[in-house]
């Protein structure tokens, strides 16, 4: 890197850190001598403002499922973009899209729009509380639904406190909404069916990522819990933010055949432009209709940007390219030959670890296999984690160095993915 470039890339860096908290806008957690501004991406790599490439396998945070500068999604954005932003109201193209989502959803009669998944799995969680007049939610322990109080209780282990006992995330959660949580363990039927049953008259909803951040549902666990809501008359919503359209074009619901009452999805539909959805049965959704704001169980549902037409075209484009034939039988080949050849370099390298993740996830857990749930990945070695993440970050690959989990895309070739598997090879290799 040329002296000048060097220059160039630390001013940025350092005018991110006066600007942002640590330098960011995200939770990265890199240090300020690695810190990089970006300028642009191409397919699965990105560049910082010196034209230093990175492998990409954050992929903005899952939401460039297609890549970079897909054609298909930069063609449907530059043509809508000189015909208007932002209607605040029905579009050509949001119409379209609505139609194409309660055709794919097995769980959708009706949809909204919104800008972002955390609105998604916040109005998922208004709805039911408003249909059940209760204000209990049960979440799985380790589960990410969105940055607020229930999106991002008992999302670390820090306390392990003994089910269902919540451990809000800062300081500022309400006593009220702390003491409406319940949490239970992933992949424990048992617990799960009887913490429901137990708390039935208390629970608006249990909420559940069916892909459980990168861990599967065991043979069982999503019809259990299923089940338990149906019999308790308690409404299930599934957060489909990352593994809608990622796992299947119908999502997690497709690929385990389990549907639930209410579903949240973001991120890969709007080819990384801003756009949440939420939606489910008629009935529930009936409750945000505006005439009805006079009603006690009226919910109130408004987004300013929800459903423009600029990320609603986006997303047409997107369900285009991943409804082509074979889409998903190679993308989920990319991730299991992502994954099998990490397992093969963590024990080429001597290193206790386990791969985890399905479809285009990935991720490590330093401690012996299997993995269940977040508290047994939380008893790994965050230590050696952090220090592969920011490994990789110096060997060229780009991601977040607060966790292990990897996002690839239909981008990532063969040859993009055998170039990370040297990488992490070589940064495992410089860890001893």
């Amino acid at each position: 890197m040329e002296m000048n470039a060097v220059f160039e890339s630390r001013d940025a860096a350092d005018r991110s850190w006066r600007v942002f908290p640590a330098g960011s806008n995200g939770e990265y957690g890199l240090p300020q001598e690695m810190s990089v501004v970006l300028r642009r991406g191409d397919g699965c790599r990105v560049q910082d403002v010196t034209g230093r490439e990175f492998l990409d396998f954050t992929m903005g945070w899952g939401s460039v499922l297609l890549g970079h500068g897909h054609s298909g999604v930069t063609a449907a954005v530059f043509s809508q973009a000189p015909l208007g932003s932002n209607f605040a109201h029905v579009s050509e193209h949001s119409l379209e899209l609505a139609e194409q989502l309660v055709t794919i959803s097995p769980a959708c009669e009706q949809v909204r729009f919104c800008a972002s998944g955390t609105e998604a799995t916040m109005h998922c969680l208004r709805l039911a509380r408003s249909f059940r007049r209760r204000a209990g939610i049960l979440k799985f322990e380790g589960a990410y639904h969105g940055s607020h109080d229930v999106g991002t209780t008992s999302l670390f282990g820090r306390e392990f406190r003994r089910f269902p006992e919540p451990e809000p995330l800062g300081g500022s959660m309400p006593a009220g909404e702390r003491d409406a949580m319940r949490v239970a363990p992933f992949n424990d039927p048992e617990l799960a069916v009887d913490l429901i049953t137990r708390h039935a008259d208390e629970l608006a909803a249990v909420i559940c990522e069916p892909l459980h951040r990168c861990l599967p549902p065991e043979p069982g666990f999503l019809e259990a819990v299923r089940k338990a809501c149906t019999e308790q008359g308690i409404l299930l919503i599934f957060d489909e933010v990352v593994t809608g359209f990622r796992l299947a074009l119908g999502g997690a619901q497709e690929k385990y055949g389990v549907v639930p009452d209410l579903v949240a999805y973001g991120k890969a539909l709007g080819g990384g432009y801003p756009l949440g959805v939420f939606g489910g049965r008629a009935t529930i959704m009936a409750l945000v209709e505006e005439q009805r704001i006079a009603d006690a169980d009226y919910v109130w549902t408004a987004s300013t940007v929800g459903g423009n037409p600029v990320s609603c075209a986006a997303a047409l484009a997107v369900l285009d390219a991943v409804s082509e034939p074979d889409f998903y039988e190679d993308l989920h080949a990319t991730g299991a030959f992502v994954r099998d050849g990490m397992r093969q370099a963590l024990a080429d390298a001597g290193r206790e670890a386990c791969v985890i993740g399905a479809g285009p996830l990935a991720q490590v857990v330093f401690r012996p296999g299997p993995v269940r749930n977040s508290r047994e990945i939380w008893q790994g070695d965050p230590e050696a984690g952090r220090r592969m993440m920011l490994g990789l970050f110096e060997r060229g690959v780009f991601l977040n160095p607060m966790g292990t989990k990897l996002y690839l895309s239909a981008a990532h070739d063969r040859a993009a993915c055998s170039d990370f598997l040297d990488r992490f090879a070589d940064t495992l290799r410089a860890m001893d």
